[in-house]
C-alpha cells in the first residue's frame, strides 16, 4: 500500500506536535533527574549531620567501660590469665579439625 499525497499532508501538519511532545519528554526526564539528585544530596547531608546508632551492642544493650586503673589491677590479680585461657578455649572451639593424608606431598609425578 503506497502513501497517498493526502496522507503526507496530514502527517506534515502533525509533525510540529510530535516534535513538541518529544521535547517535553526530554525536558521531563532532565527535570526528574535533577529532582532525584537534590533528594539524594539532602539525604546524604542528613546522614552526615545525624548521630548514627551503633550496630553492635552488648548482650544486655550496654557496654562496660573500664578505666586504666581498673585494668591494671585486674591484670595484677590474675584476671589476665583467665581472659587468656578463655580466648584459647574459644579459639579451640572455632578451629576446624585438619585432616591430612600421610601420602600427600611425598611423591612428585613428572610424567607427561
Amino acid at each position: 500500500m503506497a502513501i497517498q499525497p493526502i496522507d503526507l499532508q496530514t502527517l506534515f501538519t502533525q509533525m510540529d506536535k510530535v516534535g513538541k511532545t518529544q521535547a517535553a519528554q526530554r525536558e521531563g526526564q532532565a527535570i526528574q533527574q535533577a529532582i532525584q539528585g537534590v533528594q539524594i544530596q539532602k539525604k546524604t547531608e542528613e546522614q552526615i549531620q545525624s548521630v548514627n546508632e551503633t550496630q553492635n551492642m552488648g548482650e544486655d544493650g550496654t557496654e562496660k567501660v573500664k578505666d586504666r586503673h581498673s585494668r591494671r589491677e585486674g591484670k595484677e590479680s590474675g584476671d589476665g590469665k583467665k581472659k587468656e585461657s578463655r580466648k584459647k578455649d574459644e579459639e579451640e572451639k572455632t578451629q576446624i579439625p585438619v585432616i591430612s593424608d600421610p601420602r600427600l606431598g611425598r611423591k612428585i609425578d613428572i610424567s607427561l
